[in-house]
């Protein structure tokens, strides 16, 4: 969550709603194009809730509320275009975007010791970055824990995680749970949930291997058609609402995953401080606020469930 105001009881109170324990809060920094190395944070002409003051003022209200938090500090490129993607043309570039990245991490780990964050994310789907300049990613993380001493992890995506290589020097192997189910139109319960079964073998294996938990840095779906073949879609298309099969496959997901020893829990995508103006009956997008998966979500954090995440 991210907004132009601060944060208040008002906006708190549909997350304490639903029974959530945890919340993540997201400033953004900005880079031009796939291949620019500067990357535009904390700056006056951002959001409030983009810059490090408010970051400090949504932590410290969701923690006198008792809610705990992820810091988990995001690259946005001009035009939507995918993190995962970025890759810098000269060492030159390479170097001056490691820099930038550097201080932009270093700012918001020092922020999550001074509010005591539960959990701080270093990176989020940056596959490219990873796999070209490992090196960096090592050093990165050492200098994290010499400001921070909470929980770390990184946000990969779906279709990087298992290649992801400091998972080791991590306390979760943080996943964007986007993975594709099925390519049915109304997707069911059964079809959903064989749909799962090999993501959730691969991972559990991991989990295993590295000795550390799954936890979902994002999980959600799309109010519409098709909402299990490609999960990851952010692109506004016409795709008939469908409101019970987002709420049907969240479902799904809480089934196959809250109960396993090997899973943390997660972060739901994506959830609004304006809790009364968004989501509803006509929405297509990926929140659950105001349709069938919200009660879906309250029901399950009622049960008690969440007390690992």
């Amino acid at each position: 969550m991210a907004s132009r105001e601060e944060v208040s009881d008002r906006h708190i109170a549909p997350v304490l709603d639903v029974h959530a324990n945890y919340a993540a809060i997201m400033p953004f920094g900005f880079i031009q194009d796939l291949d620019s190395p500067q990357l535009i944070f904390d700056s006056d002409r951002q959001w409030y809730g983009e810059r490090r003051e408010g970051v400090r003022q949504y932590i410290e209200g969701m923690h006198q509320n008792g809610v705990s938090v992820m810091l988990k500090p995001q690259i946005w490129i001009w035009d939507g275009k995918f993190t995962g993607n970025m890759k810098m043309p000269t060492e030159e570039d390479w170097e001056k975007l490691e820099a930038s990245y550097e201080k932009f991490i270093l700012l918001y780990a020092e922020l999550a010791e001074e509010t005591q964050s539960d959990i701080y994310c270093i990176g989020t789907e940056l596959k490219t970055f990873v796999d070209e300049r490992p090196e960096f990613w090592g050093n990165l993380i050492q200098k994290v824990k010499q400001v921070y001493h909470g929980k770390l992890t990184y946000a990969a995506n779906w279709d990087e995680y298992a290649k992801t290589p400091f998972w080791s020097e991590l306390d979760y192997i943080g996943v964007n749970a986007y993975f594709p189910l099925c390519e049915k139109q109304n997707p069911t319960v059964e079809t959903l949930t064989k749909g799962w079964k090999p993501w959730k073998d691969k991972m559990k294996q991991l989990s295993k291997h590295v000795d550390k938990p799954i936890l979902f840095t994002e999980f959600g779906y799309r109010s519409m058609d098709f909402t299990g073949k490609k999960p990851w879609l952010v692109d506004r298309n016409q795709e008939r609402v469908n409101l019970e099969a987002q709420a049907r496959a969240t479902q799904v997901l809480f089934d196959e995953f809250w109960e396993q020893d090997w899973f943390a829990g997660g972060f739901v995508w994506k959830w609004f401080m304006q809790h009364e103006q968004v989501g509803g009956a006509d929405d297509n997008r990926f929140t659950p606020q105001n349709k069938p998966a919200e009660l879906v979500i309250r029901q399950q954090y009622a049960q008690g469930n969440t007390s690992r995440r």
